[in-house]
């Protein structure tokens, strides 16, 4: 079987060529590395085959993509403060990148394509936990080019006759995933700051809520969307219960420093995973304790 990754470099996208290669695919990593880094793939470099590219600007890739089995779309930028900054940059990078992975493989027989969307185009939610028919009020450019990208590429797979599940991630936390700037995964800083024996930094009053899921469920459940006889569908990926950012920062232990809440950022952000429970027989099985001890301990080796 062989894999294609876009975004293979980075935090999600590294850990999914990792699974893919001890799964003894073929896999093909295209990254700009903008984001990403050849550090995340330090394991598997002599295993995979890799191609610097901007995907927004690289129109056609077909002669570099032949006999592709799936393709994990994973590339784009996701910092919410900077697309509202600069939201062309953020469209050509995950709208028009969309459209360029979409016209290379055109004329490939994909056995499926999975989209890695995000729940950020829920907005503020009045149904909390919020399903997949929740309405769509996204707040940010960011939210925006996600949900456009999501629509483009389940209208292409209709249209043109290929199977694509499209996979809403809520707060995915674990090793790899930055922490050097503001806008960063709450939990990657919270184990930085720790680490470091300085104060945690909670963003407004910190009652504000998160659906946080561990990297590897994260990976697990791609590959079963692939491999699954599922298609054309949106499936929420978050845990089944949400947490507010007081509790993680218990959890942590140290002093904590409240600093302004951002633009953008949803009150609550809480997943109904009934959908994917019942269709593709999915849960996540790290808990929030052991996803912060594996970072923990990840971290301290580091």
């Amino acid at each position: 079987m062989k894999a294609l990754v876009t975004g293979g470099a980075g935090f999600i996208g590294s850990h999914l060529v990792d699974e893919l290669v001890r799964k003894k695919y073929q896999v093909i990593v295209l990254d700009n590395l903008s984001t990403g880094s050849l550090k995340n793939l330090r394991l598997v470099k002599n295993k995979i085959k890799f191609i610097k590219c901007d995907l927004s600007k690289k129109k056609n890739l077909a002669i570099l993509l032949r006999e592709i089995d799936y393709v994990f779309h994973l590339a784009g930028l996701s910092e919410v403060n900077a697309s509202i900054k600069n939201p062309v940059k953020y469209y050509k990078a995950n709208v028009i990148g969309t459209l360029n992975v979409l016209n290379s493989v055109r004329h490939i027989k994909l056995k499926k394509f999975i989209y890695s969307a995000s729940a950020s185009c829920y907005g503020n939610p009045k149904e909390i936990p919020t399903s997949e028919k929740a309405k769509i009020q996204t707040l940010s450019p960011y939210a925006s080019t996600k949900r456009i990208s999501e629509k483009i590429i389940l209208q292409h797979a209709k249209t043109q006759g290929f199977p694509a599940i499209s996979l809403r991630f809520f707060n995915v936390y674990g090793p790899r995933s930055k922490a050097s700037g503001p806008y960063s995964a709450v939990i990657s800083i919270f184990a930085k700051q720790k680490l470091a024996n300085k104060p945690l930094t909670v963003v407004g009053n910190g009652l504000q809520s998160r659906s946080f899921i561990y990297v590897s469920d994260v990976v697990e459940v791609m590959i079963k969307a692939a491999k699954s006889k599922i298609f054309n569908e949106i499936f929420n990926v978050g845990s089944q219960k949400s947490l507010k950012i007081e509790e993680i920062a218990k959890m942590f232990k140290g002093k904590k420093i409240y600093i302004p809440k951002r633009t953008g950022d949803p009150k609550h952000s809480s997943a109904n995973i009934n959908k994917i429970a019942k269709l593709l027989n999915w849960k996540p099985k790290i808990s929030i304790k052991e996803g912060i001890n594996i970072l923990l301990k990840t971290a301290n080796k580091q």
